[in-house]
């Protein structure tokens, strides 16, 4: 059965990892110009975007761990692949389907 449409936390942690791959995918090629060519500002933007979207990705990581109760390895599989700029794209059939196999976040007690 398929789950709301909605953003929960765990479809945020899905588009974080992706992109927070295509963010460090654009760093390496800043990279490039600041190394290769000598455009010292190139990665100035690029690697902060990168930064926020991992701590985003790594808060969101813990959030599925405490709040949605996947297991840490679940969790340290995604921080891992996260590590290697296209890993994600490649595990992101796998993490749609744990997305689906998670039952939804109950709601809020009152």
């Amino acid at each position: 059965m398929a789950h709301h449409a909605r953003m929960d936390s765990l479809r945020a942690l899905r588009w974080a990892a992706l992109a927070e791959a295509v963010s460090y995918l654009v760093l390496g090629g800043a990279m490039v110009l600041k190394y290769g060519y000598g455009e010292a500002g190139a990665i100035r933007i690029p690697g902060m975007v990168h930064g926020v979207l991992f701590l985003l990705l790594s808060w969101l990581a813990i959030d599925a761990c405490v709040q949605r109760g996947w297991p840490l390895s679940r969790v340290l599989v995604v921080m891992l692949a996260s590590l290697l700029p296209i890993v994600p794209f490649f595990l992101d059939g796998k993490v749609r389907a744990w997305i689906e196999a998670t039952p939804p976040p109950s709601p809020p007690a009152g």
